[in-house]
């Protein structure tokens, strides 16, 4: 239909069966769900630590809670989630443009020109108490605070912008626990910018 577009997952995070015979059982689950949740982006892949799985795009993290969610009810298999990832945008030096959730699919970094990180806006709603702690917070996830803006006599509402990458893991936790639980957020997707990224790779016993 004219106009339709389809929606693009922010949030990436691999799904692997706890047990390898379970992987035909587990694509036919995510399958299912897609049927009646097309913001649910899949691909296969696989795991040298895991074995076979799959590449799940998720509009943020309460959609990736609720679809691990339903795995375990539903369908009744016991799954392992890797911690979830953004994409990065790539810009080689000839020119071409490739986007990347997986640092596995990093290129050789002689050919990379620029990296760029996808930005959120993130308001957070607190009692003005926690203001220093939160802007703690925002400096330790490398957030710069646009605005501050007076809700009541008792509550600040800060805008931040901060790399979505920052936000995915542990920062909602975190707000929590400094502003014992008064303090919540939202955010939404602002733009890509250039960024210093660089691939970790992990290695035991010399095998990556």
């Amino acid at each position: 239909l004219p106009g339709f577009r389809n929606i693009s997952p922010v949030v990436f995070a691999g799904i692997y069966p706890m047990e390898t015979t379970d992987f035909l059982a587990l694509r036919d689950a995510l399958e299912k769900l897609q049927l009646n949740d097309s913001a649910l982006h899949l691909e296969q892949e696989s795991s040298m630590a895991l074995g076979f799985g799959f590449r799940c795009g998720f509009l943020g993290l309460l959609h990736l809670e609720i679809v691990l969610e339903r795995i375990l009810r539903e369908f009744d298999i016991d799954i392992i989630s890797t911690a979830p990832s953004v994409i990065y945008k790539f810009t080689l030096s000839d020119g071409t443009v490739k986007e990347i959730d997986n640092p596995t699919h990093y290129p050789d970094p002689t050919f990379i020109d620029k990296v760029e990180e996808p930005y959120v806006k993130c308001h957070i709603l607190a009692p003005s108490e926690y203001l220093g702690a939160i802007m703690n917070l925002g400096m330790e996830k490398r957030g710069t605070c646009v605005k501050t803006d007076t809700v009541d006599a008792r509550r600040l509402m800060l805008t931040y912008r901060i790399p979505l990458n920052e936000i995915i893991i542990d920062f909602n936790d975190k707000l929590k626990s400094i502003t014992k639980g008064y303090g919540s957020f939202d955010y939404e997707f602002d733009s890509y910018e250039k960024s210093d990224i660089v691939k970790l790779e992990i290695r035991v016993n010399e095998e990556p």
